[in-house]
């Protein structure tokens, strides 16, 4: 089993104001819902165990697109949204961050009653888990949070993160039990934080012999330790820059909600109505939900659905942010009733996106897509933890011209 990639991420503090997490809460519940929908549990608990979607994920949820806060705020949403759901869904969300990691195995135990699975080899993943990040593994991150995402059938994925003190960074590690052939042989999906040069990984393929006996495997530089990581590097700085995000991409995606209408495209008829702000968070909710692995790697990208609550790239957009949760539920429900019409639409809407790239050429400035969205934020409900967007002296048009 191959690690899936590393990111870098600055440890951020500070609390999610009730009015996103009320929407995270939602959003991620619709987003799981439909994953289970047309997937099914373990393709919602691979994309869990994969660092590139779930940072994307927490992206388009508005969270702080870079940071480690993402990790507690979103587990936290889901836990909150779908473990009310748990019997319907066939998901289960345990532990947390401090004394909530800590009930971890009682809550284990709890489920594992009423869904006759293991209780005693569930407590047991999940402990050995935490065990391997935090001793086997000795990069200098201490564990703080632990979230054990089980299915009805047996199937699970940790997420856990740690924090290194004397830098202010943080780790997150993700496993999958697909994936596990071995608690001590590189067992992990993939491991989020900032190279340490030199580690002690006792968990390496590579170190089978040292764990026989010779345990001492520091001379083993990360570069060989890590070489099957592809790298999510995320900066130090808060604000989206253009080398943050791939611009075919996200120029593409802008040119067709807001340049081309839905009635263009027969595919889109189910969405007329909707506006370009709302169609534009719409295809990165959609990607989040259909696309490839390989279209997460940047993150940043996918703060343009709903902003960040700290105001980059801009403002949570609320009145947006509401319909794209009216739209997913509206479609959630008519599929349960045998019209899945508009999540279909959904589907269709990010394949279309995906297809306007391959010819497509950016030639845009995405500075100038930023300060139109903050430029317009009073228009869509705009907030951040600092208060909410207020209009601009001399308002600019909702919607410029970009190619």
């Amino acid at each position: 089993m191959k690690r899936s990639g590393t990111a870098d991420m600055p440890l951020h503090y500070g609390k999610v104001p009730p009015w996103l997490y009320e929407r995270m809460s939602a959003l991620g519940l619709s987003i799981i819902e439909v994953i289970l929908m047309d997937y099914g549990k373990n393709e919602v608990l691979r994309r869990l165990a994969d660092p590139f979607w779930f940072q994307s994920f927490g992206a388009v949820m508005g969270m702080d697109w870079h940071s480690s806060g993402i990790t507690t705020s979103v587990m936290g949403a889901l836990k909150r949204s779908i473990n009310p759901n748990s019997q319907a869904l066939g998901l289960y969300i345990c532990g947390g961050k401090g004394k909530f990691s800590r009930e971890t195995p009682s809550e284990l135990i709890q489920i594992a009653d009423k869904t006759g699975l293991n209780g005693h080899e569930l407590v047991r993943a999940s402990k050995l888990s935490a065990k391997v990040d935090n001793t086997a593994i000795q990069d200098g991150y201490q564990l703080y949070l632990h979230n054990f995402i089980l299915a009805d059938n047996g199937s699970w994925s940790v997420v856990q993160q740690g924090m290194h003190e004397s830098d202010g960074t943080a780790r997150r590690y993700h496993w999958h039990s697909g994936n596990i052939k071995s608690f001590i042989e590189e067992p992990h999906t993939g491991i989020n934080g900032v190279s340490r040069g030199k580690i002690l990984n006792l968990t390496d393929a590579e170190a089978s012999e040292n764990r026989k006996g010779i345990l001492d495997i520091s001379h083993t530089d990360s570069i060989d330790v890590m070489k099957d990581f592809s790298r999510l590097i995320l900066p130090a700085h808060h604000d989206v820059q253009a080398s943050d995000v791939d611009l075919k991409r996200l120029g593409a995606l802008l040119y067709l909600t807001r340049e081309q209408q839905p009635q263009n495209f027969e595919d889109l008829l189910m969405l007329e109505g909707v506006g370009p702000r709302t169609m534009q968070s719409l295809a990165l909710v959609s990607e989040v939900i259909h696309g490839a692995p390989s279209r997460f790697a940047d993150p940043a990208r996918f703060s343009f659905a709903h902003g960040g609550k700290d105001g980059h790239p801009f403002p949570v957009p609320t009145k947006t942010y509401d319909e794209s949760i009216s739209i997913l539920r509206k479609g959630i429900e008519k599929s349960k009733l045998g019209n899945s019409d508009k999540l279909n639409t959904l589907n269709k809407l990010h394949q279309i996106v995906a297809a306007t790239e391959k010819d497509f050429i950016p030639d845009f400035d995405i500075q100038q897509v930023i300060e139109e969205e903050r430029q317009n934020s009073w228009r869509f409900g705009g907030k951040t933890v600092f208060g909410d967007a207020e209009p601009p002296k001399k308002p600019k048009p909702i919607q410029l011209s970009l190619f």
